[in-house]
């Protein structure tokens, strides 16, 4: 074989290696950079069977928090706890656990938010709301918000207690809490302290098995509207609303409007607005993610697929993760009570959310 012959051979395969190299380096990142398919499903974590129950879950920072336990039934059990997760791994990097609970006696933590220095701020159906300040590696527990007072029953029927579910702040540093049992949507003023009524109504109080009215709360992107989601409606366990209010300091009762009925007995549990507007609805009796217009027009539901690893299981709490434009949906999987279902699961939904007011 003469000289040039083997230097145009060595040549041509030069050439045809960079070219097999540029088609894989092209498809290994276009396969890196492909996205998922709306509704993905896929396990962001699984929770500890003890406490167990969660419900509430915040993101902040590298870190996503997730609360519990959010049932009935706690008391003899161990304490209630907040689990601090990797935001970018999903391993379980710490647990707060609660101090000063009774144990003996029913003790449980609902949902979570989170302010501008990264304090949390947790639900605690004992103790208040309770704020977890970060010192080095631990988190110090302090009372910011009395317990919810018990009040008289709205409407003839049981006399239940507080049941403290959801909480949200506004930009001026007032805090919205849902009172399940007592009809109410409290407010804590800024820098906590003793709820007031903000608002409340004979059509919050819920019915049935699971009694439950006032339950999610979020504010609109636009901060003009308080959102609502009641699971269950009087004398009609199987209407679940989303409500809407005027975000003012007293609105009245003319005020009130219906955003989006559930009339199959499908169970809104909590909410969470996307950037677009949308709201998205965990339900918790039928295991789906409604999603709704700007104008309360249901336009799709999301299910587990039979290939999910973890099916959503009266899900719960849900947060955006704007990294990677899913949600966080925690399954409570209260019903079921597998402990196999306590996880966090990310949605992907194109889309990074509107960011919570964090005064």
């Amino acid at each position: 074989m003469s000289l040039r012959l083997q230097k145009n051979l060595r040549k041509c395969t030069a050439l045809w290696l960079i070219a097999v190299f540029g088609v894989y380096v092209m498809t290994t990142a276009s396969a890196a950079n492909a996205k998922p398919a709306f509704g993905t499903i896929t396990t962001f974590a699984p929770v500890p069977a003890v406490p167990g129950f969660p419900e509430g879950v915040a993101v902040h920072g590298n870190s996503v928090f997730v609360s519990g336990p959010a049932r009935f039934g706690t008391a003899g059990t161990g304490p209630s706890a907040i689990q601090v997760y990797n935001r970018k791994t999903g391993q379980l990097d710490q647990t707060i656990v609660v101090q000063g609970e009774a144990l003996a006696f029913e003790h449980a933590l609902s949902n979570i938010a989170i302010d501008s220095q990264g304090r949390v701020y947790a639900l605690s159906t004992q103790l208040g709301l309770l704020r977890f300040t970060k010192q080095g590696q631990t988190y110090q527990q302090s009372t910011y918000g009395a317990p919810l007072p018990d009040i008289p029953p709205l409407a003839p029927g049981p006399d239940f207690p507080p049941i403290p579910n959801d909480v949200v702040f506004d930009d001026a540093g007032n805090v919205y809490v849902t009172d399940s049992l007592q009809a109410t949507i409290f407010r804590y003023g800024p820098g906590g302290g003793v709820p007031t009524i903000w608002f409340q109504s004979p059509l919050f109080v819920g019915s049935g098995p699971i009694p439950f009215g006032p339950n999610g709360i979020r504010l609109d992107p636009e901060r003009e509207h308080l959102y609502m989601a009641l699971t269950t409606s009087p004398g009609n366990p199987g209407l679940g609303i989303i409500y809407r209010l005027p975000l003012v300091n007293n609105p009245l009762p003319a005020d009130l409007e219906v955003f989006h009925q559930y009339a199959m007995a499908e169970g809104p549990d909590q909410i969470a607005f996307a950037n677009d507007g949308k709201l998205y609805v965990t339900l918790a009796f039928t295991n789906e993610i409604s999603f709704l217009s700007t104008s309360g027009a249901e336009l799709g539901r999301i299910q587990s697929q039979p290939g999910d690893e973890v099916p959503l299981d009266n899900p719960a709490g849900i947060a955006f993760d704007s990294r990677s434009k899913s949600v966080f949906v925690v399954n409570h999987a209260l019903l079921s009570g597998d402990p196999a279902h306590f996880a966090v699961l990310s949605v992907y939904v194109g889309d990074p959310g509107d960011p919570l007011s964090q005064p």
